[in-house]
């Protein structure tokens, strides 16, 4: 016989299913062993016969333990025959360290389960609250000082930052909005027909475009882009250990990091707002034209005459307190992820996912806020 050779006969023996091994049962000829022992029925018992094996390491005792397990999930029994001492305490070992599957224990959906798990998520939902609120205290205390002391202040950071955040989304929001001028035309032409009052069509749109769908369709297309781009970016640095490189060599993350990003967004997204109000107004324009026949200039007229600037400053005032939280959401997302690719890919989405949930949370708020005032 060659070396690290391996011979298997297969007989019956009163009824029970007989394997006969001899040779080397070892990593080298697991290849051949492994593939023999898994074509075996499980449910079917089997004797193994191990009195000619020369050889035995670890590799042929985890293929028996493999087939041990194996039937005794489906009720039949292994018999070791031929084993010495040696061979039968390796397999043991071998057997003991297999990895348990976890016991998964039923889950109990009684009043006291449903309590405790309201209590963790309160719980949870106080402390993402209060890491929020740590960020948004770091970035106003670093533009205190950057207002006190502007030579600090990352200028070019900000402007590369306001670039991007702004002036790289011009596009996409002019045409969102410009697409959301022509829907509310059209739709709100389709029922002031009815009742001959299609010139109200002008207030339908000033209104619903100035005072709330211009900026927060702007702030969510912003949450979607600019969110998911800053915990992409800080967190690929907190997995390259880069945030960790600049504490020790002094430079302030929150000033570094923290500061450009959000201030960025606050001083643009006001401008695409405005920018969003006009591409509305000017779509509901061009479709009022075109579907209602009324003129440029008595749209502008109307527009003009029948909506109030209260509209506009209701629009408008809530623009930067969406920008902070997308900014601290989107940094705050970043810090959050760990030293894997799977925790970035989570973070990104749970950042953008959190920024469009409080920016309609807030948008509700302000509207409640608002009607109390009589704006």
């Amino acid at each position: 016989m060659t070396e690290h050779q391996v011979q298997i006969e297969e007989g019956d023996e009163d009824g029970t299913r007989v394997l006969r091994l001899s040779g080397d049962l070892s990593v080298q000829t697991l290849g051949k062993v492994e593939p023999v022992l898994a074509r075996h029925d499980a449910g079917v018992p089997l004797k193994l016969d191990l009195s000619d094996v020369d050889r035995f390491d670890t590799a042929g005792a985890w293929a028996i333990a493999q087939l041990q397990v194996r039937m005794e999930a489906a009720g039949s029994a292994l018999e070791l025959s031929g084993a010495d001492s040696r061979q039968r305490q390796l397999l043991e070992t071998v057997t003991a360290a297999l990895p348990q599957p976890p016991e998964e224990t039923p889950r109990r959906r009684g009043l006291l389960e449903m309590l405790d798990a309201l209590g963790r998520a309160t719980v949870s939902a106080g402390l993402f609250l209060a890491e929020l609120s740590h960020v948004l205290g770091l970035f106003l205390g670093r533009l205190a000082r950057s207002l006190l002391q502007p030579r600090r202040l990352r200028w070019t950071a900000l402007v590369a930052h306001c670039q991007d955040v702004g002036w790289r989304a011009i596009p996409i929001v002019s045409l969102m909005a410009f697409l959301i001028g022509v829907v509310l035309a059209f739709q709100g032409s389709v029922q002031l027909r009815q009742f001959g009052v299609e010139v109200f069509v002008v207030d339908l749109i000033a209104i619903s475009i100035l005072r709330e769908l211009g900026i927060l369709l702007t702030a969510i297309i912003v949450a979607g882009r600019t969110a998911s781009a800053f915990t992409a970016a800080i967190g690929s640095m907190k997995m390259r250990e880069e945030i960790d490189a600049m504490q020790t060599l002094g430079i302030d993350p929150a000033e570094a990091l923290f500061l450009p990003r959000i201030l960025a967004l606050l001083l643009m997204l006001p401008i695409l707002g405005l920018i969003a109000n006009l591409m509305g107004l000017f779509g509901g324009l061009v479709m009022s034209w075109i579907e209602l026949g009324i003129s440029p200039a008595m749209f502008i007229t109307r527009l003009v005459e029948g909506t109030s600037i209260d509209h506009v400053i209701v629009g408008m005032v809530k623009a930067p307190v969406f920008a902070i939280i997308i900014g601290v959401v989107g940094v705050h997302g970043g810090m959050k992820v760990e030293s894997n690719a799977e925790s970035l890919g989570r973070m990104t989405s749970a950042s953008v996912v959190t920024a469009i949930f409080a920016v309609i949370v807030a948008d509700a708020m302000f509207s409640i806020f608002f009607a109390r005032l009589g704006m």
